[in-house]
């Protein structure tokens, strides 16, 4: 039974229901799960791997609930860099047609390193295209190798341009293989119990990518096998007016006719959910992964994140794609997101108190999202949109998932010895000088331990040049 002991730690923000944060305090692992915390003289000094975690805050592992890992062979490319959601995704998916087996492993480990170094330990992924020979077993073999909790997403398209839908007819699948497929990777792969590494959920692309057939069916299936559902909705205008033309409906609205609202479901985005969407989700404790940084991006709008949480909605993060992020720091994107939430209260018109007396929306906007706001929703917001009780806190129990930041670091100076927590938002996003998964230390003093990341990154960049080449 192999121990870990994070010693000493200058500050542990636990994210329990206290939201506790604790100073001068150990954390002992043992077999995967955290035994024990308390006052350093209460712990034992030695175990088989000690971390000296004197000047380090430690906090749980973040969790990242929406990205394209395979997106990052094509960061930047020039034509679209420039572009919309429908207009970005047309420029893209000629390119993505290329994809191979090896080049899906390959994003998938530097999407991972990517997210490994910003202190995020478990990330779901939508793979929703599939061409020459592409599966979804590339993906989690790939997070199996590098040591990344995992919760693969069985994506598709159905639908292509012929019918109405958005990508290319050769793209797109047939349905009865799509479901076939999607059973047997949720047989093989997923895996219920506490402390699991790897889930599956099953997660049609979106409204105007599949058919209103295939995402009942797909509703079904997941439910038939208790897996979870998830799907990109009401991410922007053309989303909204795509919808209420081919379903005459809003995309909530859409989502509750399929079945597609409940405590096993996660949609990415929801930008435009409106008031009657927002009490849906609410209602019926559906989730969010909320993508500021694609969200700017692509110039989809600012999603109502505090209206969600304030109604009971379950909101977690995601980086989204790489290509439509093109950064994959899920620290940053916290960061950004309360950046984000009060840019979007600070527009609100002009209201008058009680007294009579006029109050702009700057009044109030830096209270819409505090700092630590923002770090619950990138750990035990993003754990419950997952479905997964067992990581996002530090407690007795959970699985040791968890992320050191070294206070001594040039980001954090004069900020750490006012406040170490509000400090990880406030200013720059720094790395983790320590990244540990299901026990086990991945990133060691800024260090990846389990793949060699430089060659990873010469072998990508080749792979990107490759598959830009042949629509080039």
């Amino acid at each position: 039974m192999s121990t870990l002991l994070i010693h000493n730690a200058h500050t542990v923000a636990t994210q329990d229901d206290a939201r506790s944060e604790l100073h001068n305090t150990s954390v002992l692992v043992r077999d995967r799960q955290i035994a024990a915390i308390g006052p350093v003289h209460t712990l034992p000094h030695t175990a088989d791997v000690v971390i000296d975690a004197r000047h380090h805050l430690l906090i749980p592992g973040l969790v990242n609930t929406h990205h394209h890992m395979y997106q990052s062979l094509t960061r930047a490319i020039p034509a679209v860099q420039n572009a919309e959601l429908f207009g970005w995704l047309r420029g893209l998916y000629p390119i993505w047609g290329g994809l191979t087996p090896d080049m899906i492993y390959t994003s998938t480990q530097v999407a991972m390193a990517e997210l490994l170094l910003s202190g995020c330990t478990t990330s779901s992924d939508h793979l929703y295209i599939y061409p020459n020979s592409v599966t979804l077993d590339d993906s989690i073999e790939a997070a199996r190798a590098i040591g990344m909790r995992f919760v693969a997403t069985r994506g598709s398209m159905s639908v292509g341009q012929s019918q109405g839908g958005l990508p290319p007819d050769h793209l797109v699948e047939n349905e009865n293989a799509i479901l076939k497929d999607t059973q047997r990777v949720v047989e093989r792969y997923h895996s219920a119990a506490h402390g699991a590494m790897t889930q599956v959920a099953v997660a049609p692309c979106s409204p105007f990518s599949v058919s209103r057939d295939l995402m009942k069916a797909s509703a079904e299936l997941a439910r038939q096998y208790g897996v979870r559902l998830h799907t990109h909705l009401a991410e922007n205008d053309h989303d909204i007016a795509y919808s209420r033309e081919k379903f005459g409906c809003t995309p909530a609205q859409y989502a509750q006719e399929l079945g597609w609202l409940g405590h096993d479901v996660w949609h990415a985005h929801c930008v435009k959910l409106d008031d009657e969407g927002i009490s849906l989700f609410a209602a019926t404790r559906t989730g969010v992964a909320h993508c500021p940084c694609s969200n700017m991006r692509l110039a989809s709008g600012i999603a109502p994140v505090r209206k969600m949480l304030a109604a009971g909605v379950p909101v977690g993060l995601g980086v989204d794609g790489s290509a439509s992020n093109d950064g994959a720091h899920l620290l940053g994107e916290a960061r950004q997101a309360m950046l984000l939430a009060r840019l979007r209260k600070s527009l609100e018109a002009p209201t008058r108190d009680a007294q009579g007396r006029t109050q702009f929306g700057c009044d109030t906007a830096p209270m819409e999202m505090t700092a630590r706001d923002a770090l619950a929703l990138a750990t035990r917001g993003g754990a419950e949109v997952l479905g997964r009780s067992d990581i996002g806190q530090i407690k007795v129990g959970m699985c040791a998932d968890m992320a050191l930041f070294d206070l001594r670091s040039l980001q954090f100076a004069g900020a750490a010895v006012h406040d170490p927590v509000a400090s990880l938002m406030l200013c720059a996003s720094a790395n983790a000088a320590y990244t540990v998964v299901n026990g086990r230390v991945v990133v060691h003093d800024g260090q990846l331990t389990t793949v060699d990341l430089w060659p990873l990154i010469e072998q990508h960049n080749a792979m990107a040049q490759t598959l830009a080449a042949r629509v080039g």
